[in-house]
């Protein structure tokens, strides 16, 4: 059959046939005889699975380059950051956990959502209360995520509200507390847009006085040199005839020679 060999499939069969013709009664076969029948060699005719050519000399550039893991929360959160980027501007302790929260019974997540100070309520407890629901109710992906996102957003709220009365009566009794973060914020904000104002002003003048300077065809560092000399003299022989008024029939009273402009 051209390349192919198949003479250790044909060993047993004749074996058998010499067995039958020149063997007798008395006659034992081969110890291998046996283990042959029962396991006979495999079969080489069966197609091997095809391999990607590559290039000769080219040697493969992604060897080495790990596989990338992905998990089922991943989806998850992608979906929840999304809908809420201001989520990772929060401040975050980093507290590893056993990575087993879908397995939580009812009551563990209660105690989770309402008493736990190790681990404060963030976008992730929302992914993984999302993730035990799945596994565990029978609700849509679209449903599982509105009521974790909504259990968070009760939980806050009233953690926000015990906050504030306890504000409102410590200042009821006397307490001072400083300028809180919107405050604060608007106090930078202030002062940026001041410091942006001045320079603007500063930057305008400068761009006016260009302009100026283009239709006189003086520049803005000889305006910025001040008056010559010439002109305060000018400026002088103007001042002694301006007090002069005209009290009498001579008419005004000259005390100085007046501007000659060239």
């Amino acid at each position: 059959m051209g390349r192919y060999n198949l003479d250790a499939h044909r060993v047993q069969r004749h074996a058998t046939s010499l067995l039958r013709t020149y063997g007798n009664q008395h006659s034992l076969p081969s110890p291998w005889f046996a283990a042959v029948s029962q396991n006979p060699p495999p079969q080489i005719l069966t197609r091997p699975p095809l391999r990607r050519p590559q290039r000769a000399g080219k040697r493969p550039s992604q060897l080495f380059k790990p596989v990338k893991l992905s998990y089922e929360e991943d989806k998850l959160r992608w979906e929840y950051f999304n809908d809420h980027p201001w989520e990772l501007a929060r401040p975050r302790i980093v507290l590893e956990d056993d990575g087993r929260d879908v397995e939580k019974t009812p009551a563990m997540w209660d105690w989770i959502w309402q008493r736990q100070s190790a681990r404060p309520l963030n976008g992730e407890s929302v992914i993984q209360r999302q993730a035990w629901l799945l596994r565990n109710t029978p609700l849509t992906p679209a449903a599982a995520y509105d009521k974790a996102r909504k259990e968070l957003y009760r939980v806050r709220h009233a953690q926000e509200t015990e906050r504030r009365i306890a504000k409102e009566e410590a200042q009821a009794t006397g307490a001072f507390f400083g300028k809180g973060p919107l405050e604060v914020g608007m106090h930078l904000e202030n002062s940026a847009f001041e410091d942006w104002k001045a320079w603007a002003i500063k930057e305008s003048m400068a761009l006016k006085q260009m302009q100026s300077a283009a239709y006189t065809g003086n520049e803005v560092e000889e305006a910025d040199a001040g008056p010559s000399e010439q002109n305060l003299q000018e400026e002088l022989q103007v001042k002694e005839i301006a007090d002069a008024v005209p009290g009498s029939k001579r008419g005004q009273e000259v005390k100085g020679g007046a501007a000659i402009h060239p």
